[in-house]
């Protein structure tokens, strides 16, 4: 089926979360409702028009790697060409080097088009994205004079290599060699995997953002260092010239996403140059992941959203059976109505997640008081676990949903329909898995500041409680309000105990504690947006989450209260016993 861009939703979404308040800011000034709207529209076209039609080939006819070099699928080409021409690679660079200097805000949802058009195309401007931010946060100005307006432009693509056979999560353990060459470079010999869009055929360079550890570095994550490593070596005008000693050893034979390659890549002594401080890599390196977490947590949503396109197109056409409200097609039994009211109503919560942490992570830039930046930083670092996590596991059960509305012509190949979950279920692996996600917030985020943030977030959904019970409309919004407030009521009570917990309860207790936080701040803004908007459809999806939905949060919070008892009931021989 063809993909429509949900802008109108977009558009609402982006209003009810204050986007507007962007354009006050100094920094984006340009960014008004105005702007907004022209982008978004242009950006829709593209990704209908252009983008869509080149899915389904893709995971036909995956990327190949003939006589050392990546071949894209076909369409690959002037897909990529029309996002490079239309400036959407840069759309949140720096102006000085060519990029639009708009919102992160705006470019997530861009991002969330291009996504549900065509997951493994767009993963290439994403990781290009989180390169540039990168180089603009810790290159120096010599790198960022030569690479940065290439990678705004499109022209060259960028990727990040981290991870090693014996080093996935566990970065410290990498083995990858870094010596100084006495003139500024250093050369790089190594080997890494899970490369995504380690080559191209349509990229004049390639430039790799590479960890490996000095000779006399430190041992573990201390002694990690990032540098930048370009597949041709560009001359003294910028241009790519002598080819580099890097190379793609094979490609990935995968579940989904064919069209992306995913490369084993070896450098040989390659040149490459600092970037940021020695030993201090995984710093800077973190600034391109948190971008790409968010931005992981996207590829979620948009898959959700294509695959909620599809399978209520498919529910208006089968024709199964008696319904009960005479409709004629599957759309009018229970069950599928539920398997679709559960694909909206997570879709559209997750979408709020993330463009919710996107505008904070903004607003820590652009406020013009330091401690409303201040407020805003810890914030959106508060939601970034939950975006990528719960936009990923919502992508994940939103395609499984479809394969089911469909029913045997969703397990077929077929429909195409199989396809969106075969590619989407990496999303809740890559860029640290969503069980780190979990982790990190209870560890780094909820323990960090003893709960601070996560209360306050909180706060802010009662006060959307609130708000419904004061709407003056109906009984029903008293009866929704009443439910956030319970389910808040029990998330604050989780919270505190977790805040205060010894570190192996929190572990056991991070991905309940992720869910339900997820749940209640989902809930919370789908019932701001049925008071704000009062629109029929606004309603009717928020009363199902919160009644349907939400009471999941009871049972979340029940296994995030057990501490680790459970888990650890059994010693690893026992429970690694064939029996």
């Amino acid at each position: 089926m063809s993909y429509q861009a949900p802008v109108a939703e977009m558009q609402r979404l982006a209003r009810r979360l204050g986007h507007d308040r962007l354009a006050e800011t100094e920094r984006f000034a340009e960014a008004t409702a105005e702007t907004r709207s022209a982008i978004l529209t242009e950006a829709a076209k593209m990704a209908e028009e252009v983008l869509a039609p080149l899915n389904r080939g893709s995971d036909e006819s995956g990327a190949q790697l003939e006589n050392g070099v990546v071949r894209t699928s076909p369409g690959f080409t002037d897909g990529y060409g029309a996002i490079a021409e239309g400036g959407w690679v840069g759309i949140s660079a720096d102006p000085e080097h060519g990029g639009m200097g708009l919102p992160r805000s705006l470019s997530v949802m861009v991002n969330e088009m291009m996504a549900s058009a065509c997951l493994s195309l767009s993963l290439c401007p994403v990781l290009s994205a989180g390169q540039i931010e990168a180089l603009e946060a810790h290159g120096s100005e010599e790198l960022k004079a030569v690479y940065l307006p290439k990678l705004t432009s499109g022209v060259w693509t960028g990727t990040m290599n981290l991870t090693e056979p014996q080093a996935g999560t566990d970065v410290g353990a990498l083995r990858t060699k870094a010596e100084r060459a006495g003139d500024g470079s250093y050369r790089i010999t190594g080997q890494k995997i899970w490369i995504s869009w380690g080559d191209a055929d349509f990229a004049e360079n390639v430039v790799h953002l590479v960890l490996a550890r000095l000779p006399d570095a430190p041992a573990g994550t201390r002694g990690i260092s990032l540098f930048l490593v370009p597949k041709r070596l560009p001359d003294a005008k910028g241009r790519p010239g002598a080819a580099n000693s890097v190379s793609v050893v094979s490609l990935e034979h995968k579940m989904g996403l064919h069209g992306s390659p995913t490369c084993v890549m070896a450098f040989e002594g390659a040149t490459g140059w600092l970037v940021g401080e020695e030993n201090k890599g995984l710093a800077c390196m973190f600034t391109m992941m948190n971008n790409a977490r968010l931005l992981v947590g996207i590829e979620g949503v948009a898959t959700a959203e294509m695959a909620t396109q599809a399978a209520l197109a498919w529910s208006m056409e089968r024709v199964q059976g008696h319904t009960v409200d005479g409709s004629g097609t599957i759309v009018g039994h229970a069950d599928v109505r539920r398997n679709l009211m559960t694909m909206k109503a997570l879709t559209r919560a997750a979408r709020a997640i993330c463009y919710d942490c996107a505008f904070s992570l903004d607003m820590a830039h652009a406020a013009e008081d330091a401690e409303a930046r201040a407020h805003h930083a810890r914030r959106g670092a508060f939601l970034t676990p939950i975006a990528k996590a719960y936009g990923t596991d919502t992508g994940i059960e939103v395609a499984n949903l479809a394969v089911q509305v469909h029913g045997g012509a969703g397990y077929a190949e077929d429909t195409g329909i199989a396809q969106y979950l075969r590619d989407v279920r990496i999303t809740a692996i890559y860029e640290g898995t969503n069980g780190v996600q979990a982790m990190d917030l209870v560890g780094r985020k909820l323990a960090g500041d003893g709960g601070a943030t996560a209360l306050s977030l909180l706060a802010e959904a009662r006060s959307a409680a609130s708000a419904a019970e004061r709407s003056g409309q109906d009984g029903s919004a008293e009866a929704l309000a009443e439910a956030l407030h319970r389910a808040v009521d029990t998330a604050e009570d989780v919270t505190r105990r977790l805040a205060g917990a010894a570190e192996i309860d929190r572990g056991a207790a991070a991905t309940p504690y992720l869910k339900l936080m997820a749940l209640v701040l989902g809930g919370a803004s789908l019932l701001r947006g049925a008071v704000e908007d009062g629109g029929e459809e606004e309603t009717a999806i928020a009363r199902f989450h919160l009644l349907q939905l939400l009471p999941m949060v009871e049972a979340h919070a029940a296994a995030a209260r057990a501490e680790a008892t459970a888990l650890y009931a059994l010693d690893a021989e026992r429970l690694t016993a064939v029996v």
